[in-house]
Parts: C-alpha cells; sequence; structure tokens
C-alpha cells in the first residue's frame, strides 16, 4: 500500500510538470504548428475551420492552394468504417494536412466511433466533404497552383518509399472493402488530373490489404519526410482554438 502511494505521488507530480510546461518550449530543430497558423478555409461557402465536419456546398467554389500551407492532401473515396476515418483525421491533424471524404461514406457524419476514433483532435483538422467522385474532381480542378491525384492502390505502379511527392500533391485511398472506383483511377492516372498510381509493399500470399489508416499514416508521412516535413515548420505563437464539432 505505501508503494502504491508514493507512485500516485511521482505520477501527480509529473502531470502537473507536464501540465504547466510552456507551450512553446523547442526541444528540438522541429518546431510544432499551431492550426490557426497553418489552416486557411477550403471555400468561403461550404466550409468551417478548425474542428467543423463540413458538408458540400451547392457548386465548387475555388480556393488560394497556397503551396506553403497545403503541400500534401488526403482523399478517402467512400470510406466505410468510421473507427478508420476519425484515426486518420488525427493522423491529419498531427502532420497539418486537410482531409477531403467523398461520399456515399459507410456511416453518418456524427457517428460516435469516428468522433472516439479521432479523439480531441477534431477541432485541429480541416474536413470537407463532397457528394460525388465528380463534384470532387470539379471542385480540384478548380483549385490554383500545381496539383496532382495521386491513387494509392496495391495494384499501383510505383512503390510509395521510391515514388518523387512534389508540394500540391493529393494523396487518394479507397474504401476498406473495394478500393479506389475505376473513375477515380481513371483520374489518377490522366494527365489532366494525376500523378501516379502507388502502391506499399507488403505480403500478400495471406495478407489481402493493410488497415486504411495504416496505409495513410505511410504514405503521409513518406511524402512529408521527402517535403522535409515543410507543413510542420511555423511558430507557436497564435493558440489553438478549441472549438469541439461534437461537444
Amino acid at each position: 500500500m505505501e508503494t502504491k502511494l508514493k507512485l500516485k505521488a511521482i505520477n501527480n507530480v509529473f502531470c502537473k510538470c507536464i501540465r504547466f510546461q510552456p507551450t512553446c518550449a523547442r526541444p528540438s530543430a522541429l518546431s510544432f504548428p499551431s492550426p490557426a497558423s497553418l489552416f486557411s478555409p477550403l471555400s468561403t461557402h461550404s466550409v468551417k475551420v478548425y474542428g467543423s465536419v463540413v458538408a458540400h456546398g451547392t457548386e465548387p467554389i475555388a480556393y488560394n492552394n497556397d503551396n506553403n500551407k497545403n503541400l500534401l492532401q488526403v482523399v478517402l473515396v467512400s470510406p466505410q468504417i468510421p473507427g478508420n476515418t476519425g484515426c486518420i483525421a488525427r493522423t491529419c491533424a498531427a502532420s497539418s494536412v486537410k482531409l477531403h471524404l467523398v461520399e456515399p461514406l459507410g456511416f453518418p457524419i456524427n457517428d460516435t466511433k469516428l468522433k472516439r476514433a479521432g479523439l480531441d483532435y477534431w477541432p485541429y483538422v480541416v474536413v470537407k466533404v463532397h457528394s460525388s467522385w465528380a463534384e470532387f474532381r470539379e471542385y480540384f480542378s478548380l483549385q490554383d497552383g500545381e496539383k496532382r491525384l495521386l491513387a494509392f492502390t496495391k495494384r499501383g505502379t510505383s512503390i510509395h518509399s521510391d515514388f518523387s511527392y512534389r508540394p500540391g500533391d493529393w494523396l487518394v485511398f479507397g474504401s476498406e472493402t473495394s478500393g479506389l472506383p475505376p473513375l477515380a483511377l481513371d483520374d489518377c492516372t490522366n494527365e489532366a488530373y494525376g500523378g501516379a498510381t502507388i502502391k506499399i509493399p507488403m505480403v500478400d500470399t495471406y495478407v489481402r490489404c493493410l488497415n486504411l489508416s495504416v496505409s495513410v499514416g505511410i504514405a503521409v508521412y513518406e511524402a512529408s519526410r521527402q517535403l522535409n516535413y515543410e507543413q510542420l515548420q511555423s511558430s507557436c505563437e497564435n493558440p489553438f482554438i478549441t472549438e469541439d464539432i461534437f461537444a
């Protein structure tokens, strides 16, 4: 009993130290950003930032695709499992990457499992919902700057770590059950929209595929590594905005 009390006391002291640690402490060369300094709205009508999952608008609206702020973006086409999408949203928050969801989805946007998997990180990720692949493609075509759609599929022709990523790349993933639809794959190999089809190597003799959230994490951080984690380079002068869409 005495040992347990001592351990509890030590733990309380440790927690207090963490709680009152200065928010702008820089233990390494990498300084991690505030969402307010990195994210700009995806559109002026259909998007709210910092903790708002946003339904698609009536028509696509272009926004300024500042490559310094939008180096990478993730697109999920018809995801079916809310827990996976929640984990991916958490990864996007951690890596300063915007997230696009293309309907139909396999769950309501206010699903409890979606919220739980994203924990309390929803205020720090920008999410936009598109009504269909055609609507997303039109929206994508209106964005400024250099951009590519990169399809991640087990039948891809390039290995994810061998491929050269560029600012303005949109990483596209299909559903857990059926992968990317043919139209999306075609667009990702079309010169007008796409750059490549990419695969993550695995032993496929007895494993059908990697978990979707794992695949997104691998892809996002390999692309970020090649881009020198530029989207993470920012000061921490601006505080987090703590609106929670699920509150």
